[in-house]
């Protein structure tokens, strides 16, 4: 019985082992495929792209990537940067997102790239706070009074951005989060945040979105 389990063991472990191999290449094309669908979603038309990569220690001293800043140029001029942040769980998990800014820090779009919270609830952050598609233009909203769910056009480093309840009246940077889904709201502007942060050259966690301005 003991052969019999150890083989079984040793051939499971085989077959992963290949079909791991056989999917890896597939993968990582899709993955490639949606970054580069997405920073055209979230930047302004460009040429030229390139990826300059932020690390944050952990624990033991080792460094771990959480955010990678993505500049644009358009025939040799910068346009805006793109950056991909991992945030702090929501309620169903990790949030990443891609957020792009001007030159001014204002956020033109997002993109969430991978996100585990609840259908029909804090999955809505794709498009509850103002995330259009490139071509779809007309559908484009940005903050104001009127329509406070949108960030886009909304620069943190004016204001950090704030789910409504927590500010007070007032508040530059208060946003309308999703119905029901608070945590997942809060998470995702702690993201916004936090990619502000590291477009801007300041000191951030990476899990909170909470940034020092280096000195």
């Amino acid at each position: 019985m003991f052969l019999v389990l150890t083989g079984i063991t040793v051939i499971s472990v085989a077959l992963l082992a290949v079909v791991n191999r056989l999917t890896e290449g597939p993968i990582a094309q899709a993955n490639a495929d949606a970054l580069s669908h997405a920073l055209q979603e979230v930047l302004p038309d460009f040429d030229e792209v390139q990826a300059d990569t932020v690390f944050r220690k952990n624990g033991e001293g080792v460094d771990e990537i959480y955010c990678i800043i993505y500049p644009a140029k358009n025939k040799g001029c910068w346009v805006g940067s793109a950056v991909r942040m991992a945030t702090s769980k929501g309620y169903g998990g990790d949030i990443v997102i891609l957020v792009g800014f001007d030159s001014e820090g204002n956020i033109l779009n997002y993109s969430v790239l991978a996100s585990s919270e609840t259908p029909g609830l804090g999955s809505k952050a794709d498009t509850w706070f103002g995330g259009y598609k490139k071509g779809e233009e007309e559908k484009k909203q940005t903050h104001s009074e009127g329509n406070r769910r949108s960030v886009i056009g909304m620069n943190p480093g004016v204001a950090e951005l704030k789910v409504h309840k927590d500010c007070e009246d007032g508040y530059a940077g208060r946003v309308d989060g999703i119905t029901a889904s608070t945590i997942t709201s809060r998470a995702f502007l702690n993201a916004i945040n936090a990619a502000y942060a590291a477009y801007a050259g300041q000191e951030t966690d990476g899990k909170t979105g909470a940034s020092q301005q280096n000195k």
